[in-house]
């Protein structure tokens, strides 16, 4: 990825792509609720869903708008 900005603002929108390993995964959408520096290869995000009690990080490749 070329890009040197990140997908995503604060505020936003997405929905969770990844299937976790070793438990389920909630199917819904998440707000983003900080940007995150870049893992080298992925920019990351920390959001949050309004159905689970913390947040997750995960990388931009992970994260779908949701429109």
């Amino acid at each position: 990825m070329s890009s040197n900005e990140h997908k995503f603002r604060i505020g936003q929108t997405v929905f969770f792509t990844s299937k976790p390993i070793g438990h389920m995964s909630v199917n819904s959408t998440y707000e983003v609720v900080k940007l995150l520096p870049s893992d080298g290869a992925d920019y990351q995000y920390r959001i949050k869903s309004s159905t689970e009690g913390f947040e997750r990080v995960d990388k931009e490749s992970q994260l779908d708008p949701s429109y």
